[in-house]
């Protein structure tokens, strides 16, 4: 497998590719993705479990035992405990959303997708979704996998971001560029 070097660069990269490689020897690279996404939907919706895994003040011993707990609660698989736990231990909680990231890079890379985030004015429908992945995928010559987003500023139009690359197709760019065109 090849894994960019920025990923591998990345204290969170290094961990997530460790990550990676345990999980495939294992055959719960699946797994382990679904358990990083309950992780991923806990933090953003307790502020309690965040707190933990960002304070100082929690030692390594109780950060270990209460991510224990709420791993059990989660249902995560064992693997994903343990890595935890060596994350509590070497006090590297913080880096859990990015070693997430680079996960599901890493994941994706090893299934031949890339991922592209879709903004747009208003939310699209499953037709348009699905034409839109179909050009994607034929642009890029790989699967796509679509995150969406819905951002009214962008007045119409759509804004899709795969990789470093942008299209950037919404009506508030092309009146900021008719704008700058009329001053010239």
């Amino acid at each position: 497998m090849d894994i960019s070097a920025g990923i591998q660069a990345s204290l969170a990269g290094r961990y997530a590719s460790a990550l990676f490689d345990l999980a495939s020897e294992a055959g719960t690279v699946t797994a382990v993705e679904s358990d990083l996404e309950k992780l991923e939907a806990g933090l953003s919706e307790s502020p309690e479990l965040k707190l933990l895994t960002t304070n100082p003040r929690v030692t390594r011993g109780q950060a270990e035992k209460a991510l224990w707990g709420v791993s059990a609660i989660m249902g995560l698989s064992d693997l994903t405990q343990k890595f935890l736990g060596t994350l509590a231990q070497n006090r590297r909680l913080g880096q859990i959303p990015g070693i997430i990231l680079a996960f599901r890079a890493i994941a994706a890379a090893q299934r031949g997708e890339v991922s592209a985030e879709v903004a747009s004015a208003h939310a699209l429908t499953d037709a348009q979704l699905a034409d839109l992945k179909s050009k994607l995928t034929a642009r890029e010559g790989r699967t796509v996998k679509l995150s969406t987003k819905v951002d009214p500023e962008l007045l119409g139009g759509l804004v899709v971001t795969i990789g470093s690359k942008r299209i950037d197709g919404s009506i508030r760019t092309r009146l900021n560029s008719l704008a700058q065109a009329m001053k010239a």
